[in-house]
């Protein structure tokens, strides 16, 4: 029998399942190689985590493992119901409130060692989290893709963590009684991108598509509907979409340096964001939102459980892709 020690958050409505100890041992190399011997030697660890009867399709897991920067706090592996993230915004400040509730940080300064490079966070309070994010960037402007059903659309090819496509209209009011038409639009996006060749950098796949619309808030600037891998919404309005956002507000000379942009999320939630800049037209930026303990305990394996490992569901749009 397999006992997998965890602690449950969710960052503005979005869930982390932050896993503390019962995890597979990945060797002593970088968080990249070790991402890297979990998916090809133990990814039934994920998928028992992450899927049903243990789990379920919106929650992003976070592994805590050693860091091999002495500086940090931790290390964290980012998965979904998918695959692997390379950086999870909301994920980030859901673990660092876990490691102050389980007495491993206090308050303050304190660093995070993610597979796409180290992110800083200040933990404010007990619950309020500014995460200085992975420099991020715009890779294209305007980009023109052919959608079944909805003709060409544009927008942003940009990085903050994950790869984005951002559009500055949606083909509904971003609010919960339209997620049915938003998934189905951003899913057909996602297919298109692929079949038409349009990635990110080195031919990586633009696996997040995020839709702007006006806020419902008088004091936001805009509400956002982020697509994820598997299918999922996010219910916060994502940290790294919104790092990639700051990216383009950057880029278009809207937003200026340290200037507040509040990000709402299809369900009402918020992230206040700001960056700096860097060379090569990057940004660093900082997303503070703010994250609860919903739930902590054990998971179980136990041997001859045929779910033991989850129940595995095909990736819905691996059969409309073409490779």
């Amino acid at each position: 029998m397999n006992e997998i020690r965890f602690v449950d958050t969710h960052t503005e409505g979005e869930p982390t399942r932050i896993i503390v100890d019962g995890g597979p041992d990945l060797g002593g190399g970088t968080i990249r190689q070790r991402v890297t011997a979990l998916k090809q030697h133990a990814d039934h660890f994920r998928q028992c985590v992450i899927h049903e009867p243990r789990g379920w399709d919106a929650v992003v897991g976070a592994l805590l493992c050693k860091p091999t920067n002495a500086d940090c706090a931790s290390g964290a592996i980012f998965f979904n119901n998918a695959g692997y993230l390379g950086m999870c915004g909301h994920g980030a400040i859901g673990v660092a409130v876990a490691l102050h509730h389980l007495g491993i940080v206090g308050l303050g300064k304190h660093r995070l060692e993610t597979s796409v490079g180290i992110v800083e966070f200040d933990l404010r309070k007990p619950n309020e989290v500014a995460i200085g994010n992975v420099p991020s960037y715009r890779l294209e402007k305007d980009v023109q893709v052919e959608v079944d059903g909805f003709g060409t659309v544009v927008g942003d090819v940009a990085w903050g963590g994950n790869w984005f496509f951002l559009v500055g209209s949606a083909p509904a009011e971003i609010r919960l009684e339209n997620l049915e038409i938003l998934n189905d639009a951003s899913a057909r996006i996602r297919h298109a991108l692929w079949n038409q060749g349009i990635t990110g950098s080195d031919g990586a796949e633009i696996d997040h598509v995020e839709f702007f619309g006006p806020p419902q808030s008088p004091d936001a600037n805009s509400r956002n509907f982020v697509y994820c891998p598997g299918g999922q919404y996010d219910r916060s309005p994502c940290g790294t979409g919104t790092s990639a956002k700051l990216a383009c507000l950057a880029a278009d000379g809207i937003l200026k340096p340290k200037e507040t942009w509040i990000q709402e999320s299809v369900i009402g939630s918020r992230f206040h964001a700001s960056y700096t800049p860097l060379e090569n037209d990057r940004v660093s930026p900082v997303i503070v939102g703010t994250a609860y303990v919903c739930s902590e305990g054990k998971l179980i394996r136990q041997e001859g459980d045929p779910f033991k490992d989850g129940i595995r569901t095909p990736d819905p749009l691996a059969s409309k892709m073409v490779s």
